[in-house]
C-alpha cells in the first residue's frame, strides 16, 4: 500500500498539539485513525492516513506533497518559509514570538540566538538591523545568561520561563497558533475531499477549537 491509495493523507506535530487536532478533526466530523502504538510512525484508517512528525517537518512533508494537509503553528510556518494553503486558524497552541533580553539592556543587539534563525533574520532585516544570527535547538535564554548572544528570538506562552530566568520581553514579534496548512496541488486534484474538510474545520474552530479545556 502506498500513501498515494488513501483519500487524503495528514501530517500531526507530536505532543499537545497532535491531541487537540484530534479534538478538533473529531469535532468537524472527521474522527482520525488512532495509533496502535507508541512507537507507530504512521498510521490509517478508512480512506486516512496520519503521519506522526516532527513539528518542523509538517511544512516539508505537505509542501513536498507526501501529505495533502498538516496541522503545524503560525511560528512553525514562518520559520519553513513554505508555499502552503493556510485557510484555517484552528484556534488552540496560541503563543507568541518575541526579543528577549536582559532587564534594562539597551545596548545595540550584535547577536542573536534562536530555533527560529530564518524568521529572526528576516524581522533584523525589516528593521535596518544588522546582527549574526545564531542557530540553538533549546534553552535560547540560556545564551544572554551566558554571554553568548546579546538577546534570543524564542516563543513565550505564559513568561514564566523567561522570568524565571531573569529575563524580559522586549518585543512581540508575531503572534502564533495552530494552522490547517495545504497543498496547493492537491487542493485542485482532490477539492471534493478537501474543501468539505476544510469548511468543516472553520466551523469547528469557530465554534471553539481543539483545545482541552482542562
Amino acid at each position: 500500500m502506498t500513501f498515494s491509495s488513501f483519500d487524503w493523507v495528514v501530517a500531526l506535530p507530536k505532543g499537545r498539539m497532535m491531541q487537540d487536532a484530534y479534538r478538533i478533526f473529531a469535532r468537524a466530523g472527521y474522527p482520525l485513525p488512532a495509533a496502535a502504538g507508541e512507537r507507530e510512525l504512521w498510521h490509517a484508517g478508512e480512506g486516512v492516513a496520519v503521519l506522526e512528525l516532527r513539528g518542523g517537518d509538517v511544512p516539508t512533508y505537505v509542501d513536498l506533497g507526501i501529505a495533502d494537509v498538516g496541522v503545524a503553528g503560525r511560528d512553525v510556518l514562518l520559520e519553513a518559509g513554505r508555499d502552503l494553503y493556510e485557510p484555517v486558524d484552528l484556534g488552540f497552541g496560541a503563543c507568541r514570538l518575541s526579543l528577549i533580553r536582559r532587564p534594562g539592556d539597551g545596548a545595540p543587539v550584535r547577536r542573536v540566538a534562536s530555533k527560529y534563525p530564518r524568521f529572526t533574520q528576516a524581522w533584523l532585516r525589516s528593521r535596518g538591523l544588522v546582527a549574526d544570527v545564531v542557530k540553538l535547538s533549546g534553552n535560547v535564554e540560556l545564551a544572554v545568561l551566558t554571554g553568548l548572544a546579546d538577546a534570543v528570538v524564542d516563543v513565550v506562552q505564559t513568561g514564566s520561563t523567561i522570568r524565571a530566568a531573569g529575563l524580559v520581553e522586549v518585543e512581540v514579534l508575531a503572534h502564533s497558533s495552530a494552522r490547517l496548512v495545504v497543498n496547493r496541488s492537491a487542493l485542485k486534484l482532490k477539492r471534493a475531499v478537501l474543501w468539505p474538510l476544510i469548511e468543516r474545520l472553520r466551523e469547528a474552530a469557530r465554534a471553539g477549537g481543539g483545545a482541552d479545556p482542562r
